[in-house]
């Protein structure tokens, strides 16, 4: 094991990995609910510019975990391969079995829910154990590095903006339903990541 990297943290972060792909293969593939963070910004680039997606995502997710880097050192990126890696291997795992509920679609308020509390959790325990599953997780733990901020409000203001934008081109009733999954899953992020850490000041 590499010098420093806690064996508990991976874990951690396979763990929130797992939870993670088995939300958004099991609801958010099916629900049709538009995403906020660098996801929902490479869709409109992808709509008004006709830039691929392949290419847009992969340069802002590149740039993200290049400012974590800077920001937060060394430990950052390897929980971050942890998290990252272990999101691949996990959603490839779950799809290769059927969806559980192949009728979510069209339940859209029950999938926004449902899809944000696995997207909470799941992102909570990777940010919680210092990595970031995705290139929107590294600029937020970034952001909240930098100003002192929740994690939960750098999350919001970003899924926000990039779905206000979204307007643009899409209903406002499916953006209705991706506003209440981001409020949701920002608020729950924030929520795991400081499971605990009250308490432990408080006795301290």
């Amino acid at each position: 094991m590499l010098s420093g990297i806690s064996p508990r943290l991976c874990l951690l972060n396979l763990t929130g990995s797992a939870v993670l792909a088995f939300g958004l293969y099991n609801i958010h593939s099916l629900s049709g609910v538009t995403e906020g963070g660098i996801l929902g910004a490479t869709l409109l680039l992808q709509h008004w510019f006709q830039i691929s997606p392949a290419w847009s995502g992969l340069v802002m997710n590149a740039l993200c975990y290049l400012l974590g880097w800077m920001l937060m050192g060394r430990d950052f990126v390897l929980y971050s391969i942890v998290a990252g890696s272990g999101f691949s291997l996990f959603y490839a795992f779950f799809e290769s079995f059927p969806p559980l509920w192949p009728g979510i679609a069209d339940l859209p308020l029950l999938a926004s829910v449902a899809g944000a509390l696995f997207v909470g959790v799941g992102v909570g325990l990777c940010v919680r154990a210092k990595g970031a599953p995705g290139g929107d997780d590294a600029l937020a733990m970034s952001i909240s590095h930098l100003t002192g901020w929740n994690i939960r409000w750098p999350y919001l203001v970003s899924d926000i903006i990039v779905l206000l934008l979204s307007l643009s081109y899409i209903p406002f009733e499916r953006i209705g339903y991706s506003l209440l999954t981001v409020i949701l899953s920002g608020q729950l992020i924030g929520l795991v990541q400081g499971w605990g850490n009250n308490r432990t000041q408080a006795a301290s």
